[in-house]
């Protein structure tokens, strides 16, 4: 069984928290760039996480069947 769906889950994870930062950093300093740069690494972070959660899925369905 491969690592792949969790370092992504994890990264993807790691994405969010970062985001949300940005995010709130751009909104305290009123810096729309940086809130828009946190909102898209929060969506980035939400899709690689979708993508691992994926990941694992495929790979506990292959060694079910296996």
């Amino acid at each position: 069984m491969t690592q792949d769906g969790i370092e992504n889950s994890a990264r993807g994870k790691k994405n969010i928290v970062g985001g949300r930062v940005e995010d709130a950093l751009g909104e305290i300093t009123g810096d729309p760039g940086l809130q828009l740069k946190g909102k898209l690494k929060q969506a980035q972070g939400k899709a690689q996480d979708a993508v691992g959660k994926i990941e694992r899925k495929i790979e506990r369905s292959l060694d079910r069947d296996s």
